[in-house]
């Protein structure tokens, strides 16, 4: 019997004014995360419900996270689709949020999700054909567990806080070399990239975790990886959730998916195999390269925060997608 599997997106509309409005009644002066790029649309979004039909059929059900705002051409009578509004699983206290960290930490608590589902961002795309046990094996969660250190980036401060801050949860619950003891096939799996051996290794220097290595892709998740971490960091999760915009005090999502590792509910394989992740640059040859000749099975078009050329580069983007989900998808309206 095959195990039923959900995927959930956020999406959010950036031009909205009511939505801007109640940002900006938020937002402070020199906010981290208060930025333009990170809400601008690249016209994108039907092509990940293309991808999800073509390549995903099998899908149970698709839980669409908006703030409110849903895009024009959405199908919104689509029998696989759940429109989830932010009040609908997040405490009212914590609204508005613009905190994607906030979003990401409760969805266990969206009405009708299923204990195995699949997050993704709206940046990341189906664009090849995806089983149901390119995501779930065994009913485990298929990843890999590669140790890494946390990087002091000046460049991107926030995140280097935000990896920092999930490994000092972990170090309370897991000691690593026992850990790599207890479940050394999950650390040393055979067809894992060579240079996570090699990170791997040189961990064994360290006592406690330095950091973990997290494919930014589709994310598989067990619902009760969330309940067990509410059960046990409620405090923690509660306490962030007031940061309306991401915050160095936060966690992410990734602590989730780490901690599944962690704690040996997880299938060992290579999941960066046939992932692909491209920033948006004025160059943008190597991704519509992939495109065309289905290199990957899913990849990340991440919004490198380039500031000139935006309208061309976006047609660019669409032209190249159009190659291979250009037709429109039972989830976009006649």
């Amino acid at each position: 019997m095959s195990v039923e599997i959900d995927f959930v997106v956020t999406w959010v509309d950036g031009s909205d004014r009511e939505w801007r409005a109640d940002k900006a009644r938020f937002s402070k002066k020199g906010e981290v995360d208060d930025n333009e790029e990170r809400y601008r649309d690249w016209e994108l979004f039907p092509y990940w419900f293309r991808g999800v039909e073509k390549f995903a059929p099998w899908v149970r059900k698709v839980h669409l996270i908006t703030w409110g705002h849903l895009p024009k051409w959405l199908n919104t009578e689509h029998p696989k689709l759940h429109i989830v509004r932010h009040e609908d699983y997040i405490p009212k206290e914590f609204l508005p949020t613009f905190n994607s960290n906030v979003l990401e930490i409760y969805m266990h608590k969206i009405e009708g999700l299923s204990e195995r589902f699949v997050y993704f961002n709206d940046d990341i795309f189906l664009v090849d054909s995806a089983k149901p046990e390119d995501f779930f094996r065994n009913g485990k969660p298929c990843d890999m567990l590669a140790l890494q250190p946390v990087v002091a980036n000046p460049k991107n401060p926030l995140m280097s806080h935000l990896f920092l801050n999930n490994s000092l949860v972990l170090c309370k619950y897991f000691d690593k070399r026992e850990n790599i003891r207890m479940q050394p096939k999950a650390y040393y799996k055979p067809g894992y990239p060579p240079m996570y051996f090699i990170y791997n290794m040189l961990e064994l220097a360290f006592p406690q975790f330095t950091g973990l290595y997290t494919v930014h892709g589709p994310s598989p998740f067990c619902k009760s990886t969330f309940l067990e971490l509410w059960e046990k960091e409620g405090e923690l999760l509660r306490r962030m959730s007031a940061n309306r915009f991401r915050s160095a005090e936060d966690v992410t999502p990734y602590l989730f998916r780490e901690w599944q590792k962690l704690s040996g509910n997880f299938y060992p394989c290579n999941v960066q195999r046939r992932f692909g992740y491209f920033d948006v640059s004025a160059d943008n040859r190597p991704l519509k390269r992939a495109l065309k000749r289905r290199r990957y099975q899913s990849i990340c078009v991440n919004d490198a925060q380039i500031s000139g050329g935006f309208e061309h580069i976006r047609g660019e983007l669409k032209e190249a997608f159009d190659q291979i989900l250009g037709e429109r998808s039972a989830f976009e309206k006649e």
